[in-house]
């Protein structure tokens, strides 16, 4: 008998006894967030948390979002700019980098030539400091926030910001592809010499757009 089988095996002794079709419902009473905080002390939580992985951090509203992603593009001077299907277009109104549309048919040496993404997000995590994104129209297929080296991310406050894992996952869906970043691309050895960017962006900045 094999390894598969005798687990096959198992799970199906362990469930001889259950009717079909009356799974119990899973109790979620464990603690959803740490604490009750303002919306403010939320965000601002958020921001620390990002900094601290490493992420740059901005802050601004809806007229200046367009100029700021001109500049932060402009200081990383990329002549392709990589854009998701339905990133809202007042955000990338005042870039000049040539955009690049997220194609089914791109092949990863195509997307390795393109140096930024902009994106919006999900949901994004506070006491964690992570953004999470599902694969919306917004953001894109999960390869095109892997492949270019530096991405923007567009994080909409107070609407998307939730204080916690717990409360974050009540938002999501699971049948969608979730990506979740802490920060840009880092791995460390077993000398804990840290390195960025094997998995994903060396840059990953977060634009809290409130």
């Amino acid at each position: 008998m094999s390894a598969r089988e005798r687990i096959l095996g198992r799970v199906r002794r362990a469930l001889a006894d259950v009717p079909p079709g009356e799974d119990a419902p899973v109790e979620r009473d464990y603690l959803r967030e740490h604490g009750k905080r303002t919306v403010e002390a939320t965000v601002d939580l958020l921001a620390e948390n990002l900094a601290d992985y490493r992420a740059i951090v901005h802050r601004t509203d809806s007229e200046e979002l367009p100029y700021l992603i001109m500049r932060l593009l402009a200081q990383r001077g990329p002549q392709f700019v990589l854009v998701p299907p339905g990133l809202p277009p007042e955000w990338m109104s005042a870039a000049d980098p040539t955009r690049v549309h997220d194609r089914e048919v791109s092949t990863a040496r195509e997307l390795d030539q393109v140096e930024s993404v902009v994106t919006g997000c999900a949901v994004a995590i506070a006491e964690t400091g992570t953004i999470v994104l599902d694969g919306s129209p917004d953001q894109g297929r999960r390869r095109i926030t892997l492949v270019p080296d530096h991405h923007i991310c567009v994080v909409r406050v107070p609407e998307q910001v939730v204080s916690s894992v717990p409360q974050a996952l009540g938002r999501l869906d699971p049948a969608r592809p979730l990506t979740w970043i802490s920060g840009p691309s880092a791995t460390s050895d077993i000398e804990l010499d840290r390195v960025e960017g094997v998995h994903g962006p060396r840059t990953l900045e977060v634009v809290l757009l409130g």
